[in-house]
Formats: C-alpha cells, structure tokens, sequence
C-alpha cells in the first residue's frame, strides 16, 4: 500500500481498495456495534452464516500474518486446518494485527490492509448470493458476493473446521 494510502482512515482505506479492485460496495455506519457476527447479522437483518469474520493468525511456520474469513456461524478449527492444508496457525498479537493490517480487531476488513495478507476463505460462504463484511471500524460494514470477494482478493477457499 502507498504511503499516501496509509493516512486515509480505515473506512477510507476499504473503499480505495474495493475501487481497486473492481468491487462495488456502500459502506454502512451502524448505530449499534457490528463487532461479532451475531451483533452485525442483528444490525443488517440477516443470518449469522453470511457475516464474515476477519481472522487474523500468524502462520507458525512463516511467522507472517495470515487473514481466515470465516463464516459468522463457525469458528476456525486451527489444528483441522494444519493437518489437512498444512498451514500452522497461532493467535496474533492486537497490536500486530492493528499494526500490520491497520485495523482493530473487530473492525477487520477483508480488504485494505497495510500489508499484504495471505487470504483463506471459508468455503461455505460461497453458498450465499451475499455476505457482509467489517468495514474497517467496529460499527461498519459492507455487502458483497463471496465468490467476486474470493476472486478479486486471491483468497483460498477452504473448509475451516472438520465436520
């Protein structure tokens, strides 16, 4: 990300990077907090599944921040993803996270990071026409297509958890 980039707020930062990217989105401030899934499906009247979670690990192995967009009704099962993608995950740091990414947790988009990120997303997101997204504060958010999303970011469909 340019220098110039990096003193745009973090609502300005998503929508230069969803302009980049081709993705047509409108950013919606929220009266009430959207920071859990279940508080931003409440917000926006929809159900839980179609929240994305940014996740943001660093991979035990590269010791690089890695970005999991996960389905608001899962959660990420870190050791069925080691054994079955060989990626090692571990919890990042918030002040990484926010150092790195520019994001505070809870208001991690999926896009406009400070740094590039490498993406896995949870398959079963692409089982809806439409998923929302953090926006980059913990009150905003932002509708899309998962499968445009998946495209336009690179993002590694996975299954997250063993069923």
């Amino acid at each position: 990300m340019s220098e110039d980039s990096r003193k745009l707020s973090s609502l300005e930062r998503v929508e230069l990077a969803a302009s980049n990217l081709g993705l047509d989105i409108a950013i919606k401030r929220m009266e009430q907090s959207t920071r859990t899934a279940e508080e931003a499906a409440k917000a926006v009247g929809c159900a839980v599944g179609q929240i994305v979670k940014s996740l943001v690990f660093v991979n035990a192995d590269t010791h690089e921040l890695t970005l999991l967009l996960v389905s608001g009704s899962h959660n990420a099962d870190t050791a069925y993803i080691a054994t079955t993608y060989g990626v090692r995950l571990k919890r990042a740091d918030i002040d990484r996270v926010r150092d790195e990414t520019g994001f505070a947790i809870g208001g991690v988009a999926p896009i406009g990071h400070l740094v590039d990120l490498p993406v896995f997303m949870d398959q079963s997101l692409l089982a809806y026409d439409q998923v929302w997204c953090a926006a980059g504060r913990p009150d905003s958010i932002f509708a899309c297509n998962p499968a445009l999303l998946a495209e336009k970011i690179a993002a590694m469909t996975i299954r997250i958890k063993a069923n």
